[in-house]
């Protein structure tokens, strides 16, 4: 009798995150997103909310039909960012004024960017980690944020931008 092959789900539909996979030549059997609560709970801290919601999804894609119907056992994997300064998250902007208030916010300060790592192993234990990357940004000019939020990399981002694209530019240090 054969062994069946250990799975690989990925409890996300981020193609950064699909990208940093296939880049370790760790391919995801199957990506399967969640969706729920991302709201940061009376006095939580960002560090707190990015494990949570890590664990939460990596909790909520193991019970998911899709997971459940693959053949043989599967690791399941979920990451959560939250971008903060002090104790404010700044989430994912839903308009170009919030975009444009994020990036004003971040403008020339340091702040720090959590990102919270939950693998669920095939026996069902949780292992959680933790990523703090503190990041400085220059003074960013009037023209520097209306020409990122042209972009429109800002959508969908913590914060309000992606250090992997245009945003670069604006890292003084980490």
């Amino acid at each position: 009798m054969t062994e069946k092959r250990v799975k690989l789900v990925l409890a996300s539909a981020s193609p950064r995150r699909l990208a940093l996979l296939e880049q370790a030549a760790l391919p995801p059997d199957l990506m399967n997103p969640v969706d729920i609560d991302e709201s940061q709970r009376k006095r939580e801290t960002p560090r707190s909310l990015s494990l949570r919601l890590a664990e939460e999804k990596a909790k909520a894609a193991s019970r998911a039909p899709l997971v459940k119907a693959l053949d043989g056992p599967a690791f399941i994997l979920a990451a959560d960012t939250v971008v903060a300064v002090g104790r404010r998250v700044i989430g994912k902007p839903q308009s170009v004024d919030e975009a444009a208030a994020a990036l004003a916010l971040l403008s020339g300060r340091a702040h720090h960017v959590y990102t919270g790592l939950c693998l669920i192993t095939p026996k069902g234990t949780a292992r959680t980690r933790m990523v703090d990357t503190k990041v400085r940004f220059k003074r960013l000019t009037r023209e520097d944020i209306d020409s990122y939020l042209a972009s429109g990399e800002w959508r969908g981002k913590a914060g309000g931008y992606a250090i992997q694209g245009r945003a670069e530019a604006f890292v003084r240090s980490i």
